[in-house]
C-alpha cells in the first residue's frame, strides 16, 4: 500500500466550491427533508426560481450543519440535477474532491466517517436547539489519508455495498405490500373465522385499542431547549410525512420516558393529515395530536396492519368534522373491529408475517 498523508481537512476537500448560476433561472431545489440517512445520494423533489441557499453540481456531497439534522445523519450525494447543477437549504456545507489531492465519491464517504460527524458536533456554536458548525472548524481537523488510487478503490467498494442497500430497500417496500395483502387475506376478509359455521376456536373480535396502547404526545412547548442540556426533536405531523429538518422545533430531552420516540416505534397521526409510519429519523419526543403504538400482548405487525386497514374510515371520519383540522376520537379506535386468531395461530402467523416490517 502506498503511504498515507496527513492533510488538513480544508486542505484535501473543496467547502462550498463557487457554482455559477443565473439569477431569476430556475434550477433543482434539495432540502434538508429529501436527505435520509443510510442513503448515498438525495433528489430535488422540486425546481425553484434562484435564491439564496447553498449551490452545487451533480455528485457534489451535502453535508447538514445544523442540529438535529446532522446527528440524524443527513449527508448525501446530490443526484438527478436538472442540467447538472442546483441550490438547496443554507444550512448544507457542500463537498467536492480537489483535483489530483481526492476522489468525489472518497469524498462522500469520508464525510460519513463517525470521526468527521463527532468533530462536527463537538464544534456546534450558537443558541441551543440551532445550534450550527461553523465552516472554519474544518481548518482545525488533521486525518490521515490514503492517495488517490487507494481512494478510487475504497470508494469503489462502499458505493458497490450502497447498491446492495438500495436494492434490498426496494425489496423490502415489495416484501411489505405481499405482507399486507396476506393480511388481507387472513384478517380482513374472512368474518366467517370468528362467527358462523366456519368459525375457529380461539378467534374473537375486538376494537382496535384493546390490541394496542396509544399514547398521546405532549404540548412541547412546555419544554424549550435550555442552554447546556441536551435537546431532540420535536416530530409533529409535518415530520411525520417528510423527517426531521432544520425547521424542526427543539425540546428538552428531559420528558417523561413514554413519550421519547427512537427508530423503529410506529406512529399515528389522529388529528389533521391521518398517516401511520415507523419511524426511522432518530430519536425525539412525541408532540400532540400523535400517538406512539404499542403494545405487550400482540406483535408489531399485527397493530400495524390493522391501523392501515382502518386508515381510509379514520380518514372519512376527520374529513367530516366541522372543525378546521379534522381528527378523530378515542371512541373510534374502540369501534373499529379488528379480528383476533387464537394464540396457537397466532404463533404460526409470526413465523409468516415476523418482524417483516421492520427488514
Amino acid at each position: 500500500m502506498s503511504e498515507w498523508k496527513e492533510y488538513k481537512f480544508s486542505d484535501f476537500v473543496n467547502i462550498n466550491p463557487p457554482v455559477k448560476l443565473m439569477k431569476g433561472a430556475q434550477y433543482s431545489f434539495v432540502e434538508m427533508k429529501d436527505l435520509t440517512d443510510g442513503r448515498k445520494h438525495c433528489y430535488p423533489n422540486t425546481e425553484r426560481e434562484l435564491s439564496g441557499g447553498a449551490r452545487f453540481n451533480e455528485g457534489d456531497t451535502l453535508f447538514a450543519r445544523i442540529t438535529p439534522c446532522l446527528e440524524n445523519g443527513k449527508i448525501s450525494q446530490a443526484k438527478g440535477l436538472k442540467s447538472g447543477v442546483g441550490f438547496g437549504s443554507t444550512e448544507f456545507f457542500v463537498f467536492r474532491d480537489k483535483e489530483g489531492v481526492s476522489d468525489n465519491d472518497f469524498v462522500y464517504y469520508l464525510s460519513r466517517w463517525d470521526e468527521i460527524r463527532a468533530f462536527a458536533e463537538m464544534n456546534f456554536d450558537g443558541t441551543s436547539g440551532r445550534q450550527r458548525v461553523p465552516k472554519d472548524a474544518f481548518n482545525n481537523l488533521f486525518l490521515n489519508l490514503p492517495p488517490l488510487p487507494e481512494q478510487k478503490s475504497i470508494a469503489s467498494i462502499l458505493s458497490s455495498l450502497d447498491d446492495k442497500i438500495d436494492l434490498l430497500h426496494r425489496q423490502n417496500k415489495t416484501l411489505e405490500a405481499l405482507a399486507e395483502t396476506l393480511f388481507r387475506q387472513w384478517f380482513v376478509r374472512r368474518p366467517e373465522l370468528v362467527e358462523g359455521e366456519e368459525a375457529e376456536e380461539g378467534w374473537e373480535e375486538k376494537g382496535l385499542d384493546d390490541i394496542a396502547e396509544f399514547i398521546n404526545g405532549l404540548a412541547c412547548q412546555k419544554y424549550p431547549p435550555v442552554a447546556g442540556l441536551e435537546s431532540l426533536p420535536v416530530i409533529k405531523i409535518k415530520e411525520l410525512r417528510q423527517g426531521v429538518s432544520d425547521a424542526t422545533d427543539m425540546a428538552r430531552a428531559d420528558v417523561p420516558e413514554k413519550y421519547i420516540i427512537n427508530d423503529g416505534d410506529i406512529l399515528f397521526s389522529w388529528s389533521g393529515s391521518l398517516e401511520v409510519v415507523i419511524w426511522s429519523h432518530g430519536k425525539g419526543v412525541l408532540n400532540q395530536h400523535l400517538f406512539k403504538v404499542s403494545s405487550e400482548q400482540y406483535p408489531e405487525w399485527f397493530f400495524y396492519f390493522w391501523i392501515k386497514h382502518h386508515l381510509p374510515e379514520f380518514r372519512n371520519i376527520a374529513q367530516d368534522k366541522a372543525t378546521t383540522m379534522g381528527h378523530i376520537q378515542r371512541h373510534h379506535l374502540s369501534d373499529a373491529l379488528v379480528v383476533i386468531p387464537s394464540p396457537d395461530k397466532m404463533k404460526d402467523f409470526n413465523w409468516t408475517f415476523g418482524d417483516n416490517k421492520r427488514q
